[in-house]
């Protein structure tokens, strides 16, 4: 029988904090196998196989030990310290040490920092530069949300995404629906009390009015005695299906553009060549 590598009072990860979004950002990889995409996946598919009976698939939370993926902060976060957790075990918990082998242990280790780091911090497939052109163009991204003064405002400013979430958190965004609509960002029609419809998304409202900004990118505000209705959407206007609208190199290509948005540091980071040609 496998052992598990990593119970419930792991030192890992501890002082959970899941209302936290931004991925804190992790020290440099020290990992003697680097952390390429295919190490990253070679964690995986180890992880998969020897962490689940305690740990969830993928890094999620399991019958036994919490998640470890982000929007949590961690004890051990350095790959030194992550390597000797599993490869040792911990003192005074259930954590077990590993009969893995070094290179399989560091693979995990790759694997779990990718679960943690921000999108900026991470690997990832695909090239910039086409995704660039397909934000801009076929996808018709920018006509809602802005990057470094450049486009709309109808979604958020996505300047510093990739600064500010996982890569998972990024690709959940295109591919699964919202249970909420962050506020300011619901989309509501408004009819007047003279007859006009005005459609677009609520900024802020209150018991007096409505301030709104309309499909023309246009601020508008509604006293109370202007408004005779407001029809509020149940759905977000951003699309959630972009794996089916996209294909899958375009999709890929796109995730790997927004992940290298990172405005607090400086220009937007190019990946290596060899992610590029992927």
């Amino acid at each position: 029988m496998r052992y598990a590598l990593v119970p419930i009072l792991v030192a890992i990860l501890t002082v959970q904090t899941h209302a936290q979004r931004r991925p804190r950002r992790v020290e440099a990889s020290t990992n003697p196998l680097g952390m390429s995409e295919a190490v990253i996946e070679q964690g995986r598919q180890q992880y998969n196989s020897s962490c689940t009976a305690c740990h969830g698939l993928d890094g999620d939370d399991g019958d036994r030990a919490p998640a470890l993926k982000g929007r949590r902060r961690f004890v051990r976060s350095s790959d030194q310290d992550l390597y000797e957790a599993i490869r040792n075990g911990i003192k005074g918990t259930l954590m077990p040490a590993s009969p893995l082998k070094e290179n399989e242990v560091w693979t995990i280790v790759a694997y779990v920092r990718s679960l943690r780091a921000s999108a900026f911090d991470a690997p990832v497939e695909g090239s910039v530069e086409r995704g660039r052109e397909i934000f801009w163009g076929s996808a018709k991204c920018g006509g809602c949300h802005m990057i470094q003064g450049r486009g709309g405002l109808i979604g958020p400013d996505l300047s510093n995404l990739g600064d500010e979430r996982t890569g998972l958190l990024i690709r959940e965004a295109l591919t699964k629906p919202r249970l909420t609509i962050p506020q300011g960002y619901r989309p509501a029609a408004i009819v007047t009390v003279s007859g006009e419809t005005v459609e677009g998304i609520v900024k802020n409202d209150h018991n007096f009015s409505v301030q709104m900004l309309d499909r023309q990118m246009k601020l508008r505000l509604f006293t109370s005695d202007e408004i005779r209705r407001i029809d509020y959407g149940a759905k977000s206007l951003m699309p959630t299906d972009w794996e089916q609208r996209l294909k899958p190199e375009e999709f890929k290509d796109l995730v790997a553009f927004l992940s290298r948005q990172a405005k607090a540091r400086g220009r937007e980071r190019e990946l290596p060549r060899e992610d590029l040609r992927r």
